[in-house]
């Protein structure tokens, strides 16, 4: 099973996140649960190829 980490915070009633490799896209619910259906919905889109010019986070070797 793959993994994804997120940072995640909660902002009166709603909790806010993101996925740590993507921290241009932001996605909300009203339950932790929620946050994470939505932040699963959101790399099945990120990843699928069909948005153009994502951005993502990529880490560089220096020797």
């Amino acid at each position: 099973m793959k993994t994804q980490k997120y940072i995640y915070w909660q902002d009166e009633t709603v909790f806010i996140g993101y996925l740590e490799a993507y921290p241009d896209y932001w996605t909300q619910g009203e339950t932790m649960e929620a946050l994470e259906e939505n932040l699963l919905d959101l790399y099945k889109e990120l990843t699928s190829g069909t948005i153009p010019c994502i951005r993502k986070v990529a880490e560089l070797q220096i020797a």
